[in-house]
This record gives structure tokens, sequence and C-alpha cells, in this order.
């Protein structure tokens, strides 16, 4: 059974946010979404990158980061709110790059809008989510909170990283717990956390719960993508990633080894040139169509 999020979620607030939007580069507009949680400077490894290129445009989403809202929401919310920020840009086509939650909203996007979504980077993300996350426990939480906090004050500490690290849930969520990857957890992944709202968790489970599938949708998406997925994630298993990429017309898959949920961190110089290579050998994705009379 095929489930959007407004079958899911139901009518929208009606509730208008501006988002806060980082924007760097000029060119062609890449449309960047963070996952949960997260913000747009959660999207830097792939900002400071293309924006030598590229136009990024790197929101906040409702509930995350600057883009404060009281009260709950439905997730279809974040679809009005993304189609009026490129209203509000002057964008009328771009390519999406999606990163977990990220990815889910760049594909209800591309259903949603099709004539204005040039092409599709997909990561860590799935159509159909599926977990393989074992339950959590206390020491889990403990160990995560300690690892955390000794993280962001003296990031990438190697006793921290051995003592804590490999023992706290960042072992479902990295499999290489190298200094640039704790680096990316101290600058980014804190203060997302931090900064994102009970309500935006509350949308998302609920989303979840409901049995979020769009794959019997995906063959309307007629641009190109590329699915990038970590081999042991546990949060959207490879597996799941695999089964969106074999049912979009045009894609390309990558799945990288000892990697996980957030391998763009792991091995960012990797992913890059994956992404620039899918570029040059897509260049339609990154080109504005040309009306002729």
């Amino acid at each position: 059974m095929c489930l959007s999020l407004g079958q899911i979620m139901g009518k929208t607030s009606q509730t208008n946010v501006k988002l806060h939007v980082d924007i760097q580069g000029t060119g062609f507009p890449i449309l960047c979404l963070h996952g949960h949680p997260g913000n747009s400077s959660s999207m830097s490894v792939f900002t400071q990158h293309l924006a030598q290129r590229f136009q990024t445009i790197a929101p906040d989403l409702r509930g995350y980061g600057k883009s404060r809202f009281k009260g709950d929401f439905p997730m279809s919310d974040h679809l009005i709110d993304l189609e009026t920020l490129l209203d509000r840009l002057g964008i009328n086509r771009c390519l999406v790059l999606g990163w977990s939650l990220g990815g889910i909203l760049a594909m209800e996007l591309t259903l949603r809008l099709p004539e204005r979504v040039s092409g599709l980077i997909l990561v860590a993300t799935a159509a159909c989510p599926r977990s393989s996350h074992p339950p959590i426990s206390w020491q889990d939480n403990l160990y995560t909170a300690i690892a955390s906090i000794i993280n962001w004050l003296h990031p990438s500490l190697q006793w921290n990283i051995e003592t804590f690290g490999k023992r706290s849930l960042y072992r479902y969520l990295i499999q290489q717990h190298t200094p640039t990857t704790y680096q990316y957890l101290a600058s980014a992944a804190m203060p997302a956390y931090l900064q994102t709202s009970a309500a935006a968790t509350r949308s998302l489970n609920q989303a979840l719960r409901s049995g979020y599938n769009r794959l019997g949708d995906l063959d309307k998406i007629q641009s190109p993508s590329l699915v990038l997925a970590g081999a042991v994630d546990r949060h959207i298993t490879a597996e799941s990633s695999r089964e969106t990429a074999q049912h979009l017309p045009d894609s390309q898959w990558h799945c990288y080894s000892n990697t996980a949920h957030l391998f763009p961190w792991e091995i960012p110089h990797q992913v890059l040139r994956d992404i620039d290579n899918w570029i040059c050998l897509n260049p339609q994705a990154v080109k504005n169509l040309e009306f002729r009379i």
C-alpha cells in the first residue's frame, strides 16, 4: 500500500513559516535538505563543496534550527514551507539533495512539483524506510551523553572516542571513528540536536508509525537520481535504500562498505567525488530548461 505524507498526516496546519535559510555560491540552485535531528549547518559537508560551482540553498526545516514554530504540525507542512521558499527566492527549477528525512522530503517535493525538480541526490534515505536498530539501553544513553559533551568541549579527543564514543549510540551512526567524523559530530550534530523541537520529533515519529511508503509512486519521477547508502546503516537500512533506487526509473546507486547512517561525515571526499561524477554524467540535472518557439 502506497501512503504519502498527506495521506498519513491529513490536513495541513495552514500556518505559514518563513524558513531560516543559508545560501552560498552562485549558479544553478541546489536545494539541500537536512535530516532529523538536523539544521542547515548539518549540510555543510555538501554545501561548502557544491557552492564552489552552484548556488546552494540549505533551509532549517520547520521546528529545526532557527525555523522556530510553536505547537504541533503535520509532516506535510514541510512541503508547503519548501514550495513557499522556492517561490520567495524565485527558483523555478532546482536539483534537490536530501539526507535521511531530507531525502524523503526531496522525493515528496518531486512528486508534488515534478516540473521544478531537475534531479535528486538521495543520501541514507528510502521511500519505504526500514530500520534494524537494536533496543536502546540506559547505558547507551549515558555513554552517548558523556561522549557528546566531552566531544563538544574537546572535539576528536582520542581518549573520549575510545572510552565513550565507541560504546555510545554513535556506534550505530558511524563505523569509522575518525577525528574528522567526530569533528562533524561536535560542530554540526550536537548544535542541531539541541535546536530540534519536540514537535518536530513527534511529527516524524507519527509519520513513521503510520507506515510511510511511496515505492509505488516512484515511477512518476522522471528526473535522474543518485542514491547513496552506508552498508551498515541501522537507521535506514541499505536494503531499503537500494529498493528505492530500483523503483526510480533513472537512478544510479552507490553503497559504501564499512559506513553507517552518517557516512558523508565518515568518507566525505569519496561521497563528494561520486556526486561530482554523477553531475558530470547528468548535466541536465544542473541546467535550466530551454523553451523554443
